[in-house]
C-alpha cells in the first residue's frame, strides 16, 4: 500500500494523497491490530512435552476483592508453592501468579486422573468455600499465558467467560467444581516472519517455514485453553491408597449440567481431572480472538461511530462560528483610526475593555501552576500509553504491561511537568524566577501525594480483608523509591530549564489598579460547571467499556478507537473553554485563569456522577461497605487525574487564545 502511494504520488493531488493517508491511519488504528513485541513469540512443544497450568488470584465481581488460590482447600502441588515471576503491573492489578499441581504431556489425552483428597473440611474451611461460592468467585487457570475459557449457552447465545466457579449453592446445599475436563487446542509449530506476526491480526500473517530440528516430527504450539467445570461425587474410601496422578478407579462422567459433590463439613474433597488436545486451524497470531470477542463487545460499535462522528461535527460547528465571530470583531477594531477606537472604546463594552486587566496575576497562582504542570504530565502519560497500546506494544498477553508502562512514562514525564509549570510561573510573575524550586517541588509532590494517600487508605481496607490485591510492604517501598529517586528529581530539572527559558511576553501592560467586574446576570461558575457535557458526551459510551473491563473482568483492547477519542476529547476540551473565555471577556470579566481551567477540567465531575451510577446500575451485585468504599476510592483517584489532564487543555488552549487576541490589536 505505501509503495503504491508512493508510485502513484506523481499522479495524485494533494488532497487526494492526505485523504489516502487518512484512510491508512483509520485502518491502522480501527483494525485493533498490533505488533507483538519480543519474547511473546510462541513456545515450540513436542509430543510428549510437560505443560504447567499456573493459577492466578481468585476473583469476584460482586466484591472486587481478590484473594490467593491457596486461600482455599485446594490440591497444591508437589513440589510446593512458587510464586511466579511478575512485573510491577501485575502485582498492582493484585494479580498472584502461582504454580499448579494440574500437568499435561503435549498430544497426551488423560482421563480420571486423580489429583488429591483433602483433609476433612475443618469448619473454618468449610465456611470460607461457603462464602466464596455466595461472592460468586471465579477460578483463573493459564496455560502457556493463555486464561481458561469457558463456554456456556444462554437461549441462542455462546458466552465465553474465563475462569470457572469455585462452586455453586442449590437450595441450602453448596457443590463444588471438583472435576475438570480440559481441552488444549494445538497448531503445528510454524517458524514465523517477525515483521508479519500480528497481536489479533489475520492468520495469514504468520509464514511457516520447515522444522529444522531434524527430528522428522514438527513440534506443536498452544493456541487455545478451555475448561468445563463439573461438580462430581467421587468415592473418597476408594483412593485412599493412591498418589497424585494415578488413575481415578471408575470411570468419571463430566456432565456440566448437574451438580453431585455436595461440600458437608468434616468430610474430605477428591479432586480429578481429564484434558483431551485438539488439532486447531488457529493460527498463533490469532489465539487471543476468542477472548477479545466477550460479550457485548461489539454491540456498541456502532454507536461509538455515531457519537465520534456527532461530536466532531458539533465541535466544528462550535470552532467555525467562534473563529468567525472572533475573526469579525477583530477586523472591526482594526479598521478603525485611533479616534474612532477611542470613541467605541467609550461607547460600547467588551473584551476590548479589559486590555489593561488580562493579563493580571491570577488568585493562588503557585496552585495553578501545580496543577497545570501535573496535567501536563497525566495528559503525556495517557497519550502515550494508548498511542503504544494502539500499535500493539502492550497486549492483553502482556499481563501487567499497560500498567508498568503507566507508571514508567509518568516518571519520565516529570522532566515536563516541572518545565511547563515554572515556565507558567515565571510568566505570570513577567520574567522573575524566584521560587520555581518550590514550584517544581510542589508539582513533584501534589497527585502522587493525592494518590499515595488515596492508596495507602484502600490499602488498609485490603490488608483487613488479606487481598491479594493489597500492595505489599516491599511493594511500597519501591514505590516510594521511584516517587522521590526519580520523578522528583527529573521534575526539579524540568523546573531549571523553565526557569531558564525565556517567559511568554504579554503583548499589553497591566494597570496597577484592577478594574472593576459589572454585575453578571448568572453565575460564572455555573456556566463553568455546565461546560463539562460536551466533552463528556466523547467519552461515555468508551467510558462504560473501560470500566466494564476494570471492574467486570472483560477484556479492553480497541485502544484504536480510544486514541481517536482522546484526540477528539483534547479538541473539544479546547474548544470548550475557548469559548468560554471569549464570553467571560466580553462581559468583561478578566479574571478567565482559574475558569478556563475548570471549565474543561469539570467533566471530571460528570464523570464521577456516571461512576456513581454505574456502581449503583451496573454493578447491582456489589456487596459489602468495603467493596464499594474500594470501587469510589479509585474512582476518585481517576477523577482527579482526568480533571488535571483536561484542565491543563482549557487552560493552555485560552492562554495561546488570550495571547493572540489582544497581540493582534492595535494599541497605543
Amino acid at each position: 500500500m505505501m509503495g503504491f502511494a508512493a508510485r502513484s504520488g506523481a499522479k495524485m493531488g494533494i488532497i487526494s494523497r492526505f485523504r489516502l493517508w487518512i484512510l491508512l491511519f483509520l485502518l491502522f488504528f480501527l483494525s485493533g491490530e498490533g505488533f507483538y513485541l519480543p519474547g511473546s513469540y510462541p513456545h515450540k512443544y513436542m509430543v510428549g512435552d510437560t505443560l504447567s497450568v499456573k493459577v492466578n488470584s481468585l476473583t469476584s465481581i460482586d466484591t472486587e476483592i481478590p484473594f490467593s488460590y491457596y486461600s482455599l482447600p485446594f490440591c497444591k502441588p508437589q513440589e510446593g508453592i512458587k510464586d511466579s515471576a511478575e512485573n510491577l503491573g501485575e502485582l498492582l492489578m493484585g494479580d498472584r501468579i502461582e504454580n499448579s499441581p494440574y500437568r499435561f504431556k503435549m498430544f497426551t489425552n488423560e482421563s480420571d486422573i486423580l489429583l488429591c483428597r483433602t483433609g476433612p473440611l475443618s469448619t473454618q474451611d468449610f465456611n470460607l468455600l461457603k462464602k466464596r461460592i455466595d461472592e460468586m468467585y471465579q477460578i483463573n487457570l493459564i496455560l502457556d499465558n493463555l486464561p481458561a475459557i469457558r463456554y456456556t449457552n444462554k437461549g441462542d447465545y455462546v458466552l465465553r467467560w474465563t475462569g470457572y466457579p469455585v462452586g455453586i449453592r442449590a437450595g441450602d446445599a453448596y457443590y463444588v467444581f471438583n472435576h475438570l475436563k480440559f481441552t488444549v487446542l494445538v497448531h503445528k509449530y510454524e517458524e514465523t516472519n517477525v515483521a508479519k506476526v500480528m497481536g489479533t491480526g489475520d492468520a495469514s500473517a504468520a509464514i511457516p517455514s520447515l522444522d529444522k530440528s531434524g527430528s522428522g516430527s514438527p513440534g506443536w504450539m498452544v493456541v487455545g485453553f478451555e475448561v468445563v467445570p463439573c461438580s462430581f461425587q467421587h468415592d473418597s474410601e476408594s483412593i485412599k491408597n493412591l498418589k497424585m496422578y494415578d488413575k481415578y478407579p471408575a470411570k468419571i462422567q463430566c456432565d456440566s449440567t448437574t451438580v453431585a459433590m455436595s461440600m458437608k463439613e468434616k468430610q474430605p474433597i477428591v479432586f480429578t481431572y481429564e484434558v483431551s488436545f485438539v488439532e486447531s486451524d488457529i493460527k498463533w497470531p490469532s489465539r487471543w480472538d476468542a477472548y477479545l470477542k466477550m460479550e457485548g463487545a461489539k454491540v456498541h460499535w456502532f454507536s461509538i461511530l455515531n457519537s465520534l462522528m456527532v461530536i466532531a461535527f458539533l465541535a466544528g460547528i462550535v470552532l467555525v462560528i467562534f473563529l468567525r465571530t472572533v475573526r469579525r470583531d477583530l477586523t472591526r477594531y482594526e479598521e478603525l483610526d485611533k479616534e474612532a477606537q477611542a470613541q467605541m472604546n467609550e461607547e460600547l463594552s467588551g473584551w476590548k475593555l479589559v486590555v489593561a486587566d488580562v493579563f493580571r496575576a491570577p488568585s493562588h497562582p503557585q496552585l495553578l501552576c501545580v496543577m497545570v504542570g501535573d496535567g501536563v504530565q497525566i495528559l503525556g502519560m495517557a497519550v502515550v500509553t494508548i498511542l503504544f497500546a494502539a500499535l500493539g506494544f502492550m497486549s492483553p498477553a502482556s499481563r501487567g504491561t499497560l500498567i508498568t508502562g503507566m507508571l514508567f512514562f509518568y516518571l519520565v514525564l516529570g522532566i515536563a511537568a516541572g518545565y511547563a509549570a515554572v515556565r507558567i510561573w515565571k510568566t505570570i510573575r513577567c520574567g522573575d524566577p524566584s521560587g520555581w524550586a518550590s514550584v517544581s517541588w510542589r508539582v513533584a509532590c501534589f497527585f502522587p501525594g493525592i494518590a499515595f494517600l488515596i492508596l495507602t487508605m484502600l490499602n488498609f481496607l485490603l490488608w483487613g480483608s488479606h487481598s491479594t490485591g493489597a500492595i505489599p510492604i516491599s511493594l511500597f517501598i519501591v514505590l516510594l523509591l521511584l516517587w522521590f529517586c526519580i520523578s522528583v528529581p527529573l521534575t526539579l530539572v524540568g523546573g531549571l530549564l523553565g526557569a531558564k527559558t525565556p517567559h511568554f511576553e504579554y503583548p499589553v501592560r497591566t494597570n496597577q489598579i484592577p478594574r472593576e467586574i459589572p454585575p453578571q446576570k448568572y453565575p460564572s461558575w455555573l456556566l463553568v460547571l455546565g461546560a463539562g457535557t460536551l466533552p463528556f458526551g466523547t467519552l461515555f459510551i468508551e467510558l462504560f467499556f473501560i470500566m466494564s473491563s476494570i471492574w467486570m473482568g472483560r477484556v479492553y483492547y480497541v485502544f484504536g478507537f480510544l486514541f481517536i477519542v482522546l484526540i477528539l476529547l483534547v479538541v473539544v476540551c479546547a474548544e470548550v473553554s475557548l469559548v468560554l473565555t471569549y464570553m467571560h471577556l466580553c462581559v468583561e470579566d478578566w479574571k478567565w485563569w482559574w475558569k478556563s481551567f475548570f471549565s474543561s477540567g469539570s467533566v471530571a465531575i460528570y464523570i464521577f456522577l456516571y461512576s456513581v451510577n454505574y456502581l449503583v446500575f451496573d454493578l447491582k451485585s456489589l456487596s459489602g461497605p468495603v467493596s464499594a468504599t474500594l470501587y469510589l476510592g479509585y474512582s476518585l483517584l481517576m477523577v482527579i487525574a482526568i480533571m488535571l489532564a483536561t484542565g491543563t487543555i482549557g487552560f493552555i488552549s485560552s492562554f495561546w487564545f488570550v495571547h493572540y487576541l489582544f497581540s493582534s490589536v492595535k494599541l497605543d
